[in-house]
């Protein structure tokens, strides 16, 4: 009934020129984390429920519109990160932040899987509405005997998050046979697995 309402009220604002009523539109939020590699970050995030969009990007540094040549350099400060657009009536904040754990090594200090340096070290960057259930997420994580003591992922401020060039955006959709080569090779899903066992990747 009501669908055929709204059809109706749509037809008679066409023929009458009236202005049709606002179809109500989602309120999405932005969240962004780095996790190693920007590629597999974005590639194993787009796919979970409520996630409307991502894209990879620089985050962090004291460079202004840093290309990736100067962040893999080391010299901005700059992460490599991915910014997730979501629909918070089908997935919370809080729970991508659990999935965010499950795709990460969070004890490597040194950067991530095959990929070293700090321009691949894993954050989270909250805002102050997001940092509560980021905190609250990484304590509990700490009483988890598999890393307690061991975490070296911060919570930090977010800062501007500055876009990625172009063919880095969906990289594994648009060059899947060198992704999943680089992938494999970087031994990110043994580690993960071994970390995580059957959470993986959830």
């Amino acid at each position: 009934m009501r669908r055929t309402l709204t059809r109706f009220a749509l037809t008679v604002a066409l023929m009458t020129g009236a202005a049709a009523p606002a179809l109500s539109q989602p309120k999405l939020e932005t969240a962004v984390f780095a996790g190693g590699c920007f590629w597999s970050m974005q590639h194993d995030m787009a796919p979970i429920r409520g996630v409307v969009s991502t894209e990879v990007g620089y985050e962090g540094g004291h460079v202004d519109h840093p290309t990736y040549e100067q962040v893999s350099s080391e010299t901005t400060g700059h992460l490599e990160s991915v910014k997730v657009t979501f629909d918070p009536a089908k997935v919370s904040y809080a729970a991508l932040v659990e999935h965010y754990w499950r795709l990460i090594d969070p004890t490597d200090d040194g950067g991530a899987f095959c990929d070293r340096g700090p321009s691949y070290h894993s954050a989270i960057f909250v805002t102050s509405d997001q940092r509560h259930a980021a905190e609250a997420s990484l304590a509990a994580l700490n009483k988890d005997k598999r890393f307690a003591g061991h975490i070296v992922t911060q919570i930090r401020p977010a800062t501007t998050f500055w876009p990625a060039e172009g063919y880095h955006q969906h990289y594994a959709d648009k060059n899947p046979v060198n992704y999943f080569r680089y992938r494999v090779g970087c031994g990110k899903d043994g580690r993960v697995k071994q970390l995580w066992g059957a959470e993986a990747f959830k």
